[in-house]
């Protein structure tokens, strides 16, 4: 597995990293697979690892009165972390499972620190990584509150259009805030038109 041309293929969404801060990136990852239903992350664990997703796909959850509440998903060259607890220190408020067998290059808050203090380019990197984060977390908290399910589901197709293969349709319909039957009408209703 080239790692170095994994970054370049990842650079080209984010920033790009010079030779030097590639080298030091990798040295300081490491390479890990996850079967699919692992979990990295527990509620009020705390949470020091990220993850660039190589192959695979995971998401985030809550457990809200005994319901499952997917929250993010990320797929390949994405990042998956806790993130309030990556980089607050606060213990994590949701889960972190890996939805398919996955690859992902793990590394620590300590390397994004110590990277980002001695490489201009690695911060930049890790300034758009968390933007395109926030942007996505704001955009999906938009579109629950002021659009229609049939919406959300469009938009949701419209940015991940294999979804429906890679994750449950529980796990689609928990993200979109609405009833699996719902979503089912919704989904039969395409199926027609």
């Amino acid at each position: 597995m080239n790692l170095e041309l994994i970054l370049n293929k990842i650079e080209q969404s984010y920033s790009p990293l010079t030779k030097e801060c590639q080298k030091e990136f990798i040295e300081n990852s490491k390479v890990r697979n996850f079967e699919k239903g692992e979990i990295v992350v527990r509620e009020g664990q705390f949470s020091k690892k990220a993850y660039l997703i190589i192959s695979g796909c995971a998401r985030a959850y809550y457990i809200k009165e005994g319901k499952d509440i997917s929250d993010w998903f990320t797929f390949e060259n994405q990042f998956m972390a806790s993130v309030v607890s990556f980089f607050s220190k606060e213990p994590s408020p949701h889960y972190v499972e890996f939805v398919e067998d996955s690859i992902v290059l793990e590394f620590s808050k300590e390397t994004v620190d110590i990277l980002s203090n001695k490489h201009h380019d690695f911060e930049r990197f890790i300034s758009k990584v968390v933007t395109e984060t926030m942007l996505g977390l704001c955009e999906r908290l938009h579109i629950i509150q002021f659009s229609k399910a049939d919406e959300r589901y469009q938009h949701l197709i419209s940015v991940y259009p294999d979804i429906t293969q890679r994750m449950s349709l529980t796990h689609i319909a928990s993200y979109l805030g609405i009833t699996l039957e719902t979503l089912s009408r919704i989904r039969s209703k395409k199926v027609r038109i």
